[in-house]
């Protein structure tokens, strides 16, 4: 009995030993183990809700391992231990952008760039330039310009032989849905005044002559694209690694690209193998012009191929309604201002849209809508709210996006909440051009409307904001400042486009870092500076949550932090030790 008793003391004594030192383990866990990297003396937006600021953020491995003040925080460095002095700085979740053609962008890092380009001036200037600069290339190829940098007689193939005539040049417009030529390239496609359009594209002509004025349209761009020689392999990977290298130095960390082509997510996926994908990337597929069983069957074979993963994960199904209102291609309730008879594109089969969206969202695919108009948006949240109706909620929630939103009708702004469908905005920075551009084709009173942020944040509509890079420059900074400003870096317009429409600094943030992870359904991940998320880290130069709107603007990235590793410095603002 005595010995009976003896053991059972011992057992007793050994498990309050092991569970004491479970509860001590747990206490010191933080402190025992490695702490990697710290960033300190910063000013933390961790994005989570919360709305609170806080000083420093330690990591251990790829995750976030605490966030508080300066002084709890560097207790826990060790001799290892990286830490970075943001100087008073912002410290910021990684950014999202929602909108890029990621790869096409880092192939146009090696075109002409016409962004801000604002006379034909300019953009002859850097077209000769790039011309005279690359002797070598074949085809001079750009993208970027937009109509209101041109006379009223908008592009034209002559201006564009003024600055090239010895090479074919084939350049894009900033809202990518339009292709600008010279008579060389116009020659080589075989494009004359007897060329008929393809269905879903328009061969621009003048009014007197009937002459092809240079200028291709929507599906007509592809009588001349198809002659460009494609990148080959080589080259998208280098484009690949050039635009993850201009994302980080830009604080971005995670990408949603719409380009929706099958070879872009063999790349993402053989550079993820090798381990060189350096951004987290998030891609729909585009089923536009596809048969719906053969597009189902597609989505279904992606979506085994390329699983949820943190690095690169497959995102459903993109369908395009209309384009941009400033490239006259948007789908609207009421006509242009200039031409009472067109409101846009109207060749959308609405029952047929319906029906391919209520199967799609039967199936658990995450359906993405490209509308600009306010009749597109109507469209796309009548075809979300079909398909509400007739399926039952998946599991997961359904998370259904808009993509555009430039317009939307004042009954249709609370239907985004209702129906749990994310508007997806890329928000243009309000230069005269633009501005005089939307007051002729939409009115004062819809230019009034354009973007209409706050109005949706103040329906509760979940918001993600994207550059739409290459189209536009690959700057969440400068987003972010027109979505709380409504105005261009340099202030204008005085009191901003639609200053009823500004966000707060901390919505915009949110819009690129929060809500786009939960729109990609990795709100468990990433988005958010909290224990146990990935460490993902922009850290800017300056405390932007103290800065004037000017100061914003010339608020800078520091260093980029992705999976806890440092993958952007720019040295001379902030220090590690």
């Amino acid at each position: 009995m005595a010995a009976r008793l003896t053991t059972y003391v011992v057992v007793g004594i050994v498990a309050a030993t092991l569970i004491a030192g479970l509860i001590v383990g747990a206490q010191r866990d933080d402190s025992n183990g490695p702490v990697d990297l710290i960033v300190y003396n910063a000013k933390v937006y961790t994005s989570d809700g919360s709305g609170t600021m806080a000083e420093a953020v330690a990591v251990r491995g790829n995750q976030i391992l605490r966030v508080g003040s300066t002084r709890e925080i560097m207790r826990l460095r060790r001799p290892q231990t990286v830490a970075i002095d943001a100087q008073g700085g912002a410290v910021l979740p990684g950014f999202n952008d929602s909108n890029v053609r990621f790869i096409d962008g880092g192939l146009s890092l090696r075109e002409v760039d016409l962004t801000g380009a604002d006379s034909l001036v300019e953009i002859s200037d850097r077209v000769s330039g790039w011309a005279a600069s690359n002797p070598g290339r074949p085809w001079i190829l750009g993208r970027g310009w937009t109509p209101a940098a041109f006379p009223a007689s908008g592009p034209t193939r002559q201006a564009l032989d003024a600055a090239v005539a010895d090479r074919p040049a084939y350049i894009v417009s900033a809202d990518g849905r339009s292709a600008w030529l010279n008579t060389k390239a116009m020659h080589l496609a075989g494009i004359s005044r007897r060329t008929p359009a393809p269905p879903g594209g328009v061969i621009v002509k003048d009014a007197r002559r009937g002459e092809p004025t240079g200028v291709l349209r929507d599906a007509a761009m592809t009588l001349a694209s198809r002659l460009i020689p494609r990148p080959d392999r080589d080259a998208r990977e280098e484009a690949l690694r050039a635009a993850i290298e201009e994302a980080h130095r830009h604080g971005i960390t995670s990408v949603r690209d719409a380009s929706g082509r099958a070879d872009d997510f063999l790349l993402y996926d053989a550079a993820r193998t090798a381990g060189e994908l350096n951004v987290r990337v998030y891609a729909p597929a585009i089923v536009d012009g596809v048969p719906e069983i053969e597009s189902l069957k597609r989505l279904d074979a992606l979506a085994a191929r390329y699983p949820d993963d943190p690095l690169f994960k497959f995102g459903g199904a993109e369908i395009s309604i209309d384009g941009p209102v400033e490239a006259a291609q948007a789908a609207l309730l009421l006509p242009y201002q200039k031409n009472p008879d067109d409101d846009g594109p109207d060749d959308v089969d609405v029952d047929a849209l319906n029906r391919f969206v209520r199967l799609l969202d039967a199936r658990g695919w995450q359906v993405s809508l490209d509308a600009f108009g306010d009749r597109a948006v109507h469209m796309a949240l009548d075809a979300l709210e079909h398909a509400s109706r007739s399926n039952p909620k998946p599991e997961r929630g359904r998370r259904h996006r808009v993509d555009g939103v430039e317009l939307v009708d004042a009954a249709d702004v609370a239907r985004f909440a209702h129906l749990d469908a994310v508007a997806s905005v890329t928000l243009r920075s309000p230069t005269d051009d633009l501005m005089e551009t939307w007051s002729q084709l939409a009115g004062a009173e819809r230019a009034s409307r354009a973007w209409p942020a706050a109005s949706l944040a103040s329906a509760r509509a979940k918001i993600t904001l994207g550059t739409g890079w290459p189209a536009a420059a690959l700057d969440p900074i400068e987003a972010i400042h027109a979505a709380v400003t409504r105005t261009t870096p340099d202030g204008l317009p005085e009191g901003g486009w639609s200053p009823a429409e500004r966000i707060t600094l901390k919505r915009a943030i949110d819009a690129f870092t929060s809500v786009p992870a939960h729109a990609s359904f990795d709100e468990q991940r990433k988005g958010a500076l909290k224990k146990g998320m990935l460490a993902d880290i922009v850290v800017l130069s300056r405390d932007i949550f103290s800065a004037t709107e000017s100061e914003l603007a010339r608020t800078t990235v520091a260093v980029t932090i992705f999976d806890g590793k440092i993958v952007y410095r720019r040295e001379s603002r902030a220090t590690t030790d």
